[in-house]
């Protein structure tokens, strides 16, 4: 007996498949974008990097709005709570996580990632994972904007562009 699933498939030359991506403009996009206090020396140079990403790839400084929890295990239901407004395309979390003496940094770290990408999930809208997990303060210093760039730069420009690759999707 001859598998039917073989008559499918085609011996001559195969056509290009669609691709999709996302592009870097934000424009007419609205950000928000969600910061833990803890740890602020770090943080608040990961938000610059995203206020000036969002910024400089076309979304205006009214179409971004800032929002402050108290630490990283509060982004995810904020991000959440954000998203399910209907007033924003993106949601960013923004965090700085650093290993300690004790297993608090596996709890925190491990909570933080599984509540943002929950978020995403639940909402339909990209949230962002912008929350750095450094072993010490120095690595989390070049992520936050000198040796290693700033990776709240970088996390928005995912945001960016997964709110074009979704319209992408969903037109």
């Amino acid at each position: 007996m001859q598998d039917s699933s073989q008559d499918s498939i085609s011996s001559g030359p195969v056509g290009v498949p669609t691709s999709l991506e996302g592009g870097v403009s934000g424009a007419g996009q609205r950000h928000a974008v969600v910061v833990s206090k803890w740890n602020e020396f770090i943080t608040f140079r990961l938000r610059d990097g995203a206020v000036a990403a969002l910024q400089r790839h076309g979304v205006p400084a009214e179409n971004i709005t800032v929002v402050y929890v108290p630490g990283a295990f509060e982004l995810g239901s904020t991000a959440r709570e954000l998203a399910d407004t209907g007033r924003f395309d993106a949601v960013i979390c923004i965090g700085c996580v650093i290993r300690g003496a004790t297993d608090h940094y596996d709890y925190v770290a491990g909570q933080a990632a599984r509540l943002v990408s929950q978020a995403a999930y639940d909402s339909g809208k990209p949230v962002i994972f912008g929350v750095l997990t450094t072993d010490t303060i120095e690595q989390a210093i070049e992520r936050a904007g000198t040796k290693a760039g700033n990776k709240g730069y970088e996390a928005a420009l995912t945001a960016i562009e997964m709110v074009d690759l979704y319209k992408k999707i969903r037109a």
